[in-house]
């Protein structure tokens, strides 16, 4: 009787790796060609419009295999038909996935590093769908994005901005950066406080399995930048921060540790949406 559970539990091992690889392969099997495809398109797409919907479509397939669903409040604060900044707190790499299925209505461009650029497949379809990329190093390339982030934003493209900079390994918001702001200023663009709780459970740092679960991402209401100048940055990330902790909630324990909570692969997304009364 002693050696029975043993054996179940290599049984259940196995039967979940198995279900892992087979979803690990579907997931590259779709990846390449849609990159592929966006790559292609790109040379002809000036704003990368259009082959963003095939990155919409790549990230749903993502979520999906990966059996993560998204509880999505506050949408009735945003106009689609209106680009904005959206400022968002970081926790995980699937945060980006999220916010593109979250804010589906909207074409969305990230700001990220130059280095980026040289990773396959990956890179180049950030390439195609016209990110906007900077050299960290070099201020003069970092004033040019600035410029390139406005040029979308006039063509009617919504601006992610991690003002963080990077990911938070404890879910606590880290020190805010002023170049989201600066931009929102010079472009005159409301910021949309954006926060997402969950993800780091669902991938966390250092993490490469993604686990169901179940993402929240709550819209706040925009927030103008009139009344404010360049030497008043400190009081609108102040105002943005709050706004971004208002709903934030306190991080799970295995946002912290990879070798944590674990959950086997599903297959299965849902979008929970409700709306703030």
């Amino acid at each position: 009787m002693s050696s029975l559970f043993p054996t179940l539990a290599r049984s259940k091992f196995r039967k979940a790796l198995m279900v892992y690889i087979l979803l690990l392969a579907l997931f590259v099997a779709v990846t390449i060609p849609l990159a592929l495809l966006t790559i292609l398109f790109g040379f002809f797409d000036r704003y990368g419009k259009r082959v963003y919907r095939i990155n919409q479509f790549w990230t749903w397939i993502l979520l999906r295999l990966g059996g993560v669903a998204l509880k999505i409040e506050g949408e009735e604060n945003i106009d689609p038909k209106q680009p904005y900044i959206f400022m968002v707190n970081h926790q995980s790499n699937i945060d980006i996935p999220v916010l593109v299925q979250a804010l589906a209505r909207f074409q969305l461009r990230w700001i990220a590093k130059k280095e980026l650029l040289r990773v396959p497949f990956f890179g180049w379809a950030m390439w195609a769908t016209k990110h906007i990329t900077v050299d960290r190093s070099d201020p003069v390339d970092a004033r040019k994005s600035l410029e390139r982030a406005k040029e979308k934003i006039a063509a009617g493209i919504s601006v992610v901005v991690f003002p963080e900079g990077t990911r938070s390994r404890d879910g606590r918001l880290l020190r805010f950066k002023k170049g989201g702001f600066l931009l929102a200023l010079q472009a005159r663009t409301q910021i949309v406080p954006v926060t997402i709780n969950g993800s780091g459970r669902v991938l966390p740092s250092g993490g490469w399995k993604l686990r169901p679960g179940i993402i929240e991402v709550v819209v706040g209401k925009p927030i103008a930048v009139e009344g404010y100048r360049v030497g008043k940055l400190r009081a609108l990330s102040d105002q943005v921060r709050q706004a971004i902790a208002a709903n934030l909630r306190p991080a799970d324990p295995a946002q912290t540790d990879p070798a944590g909570a674990s959950g086997h692969p599903a297959i299965g997304i849902r979008s929970l949406k409700k709306q703030r009364t």
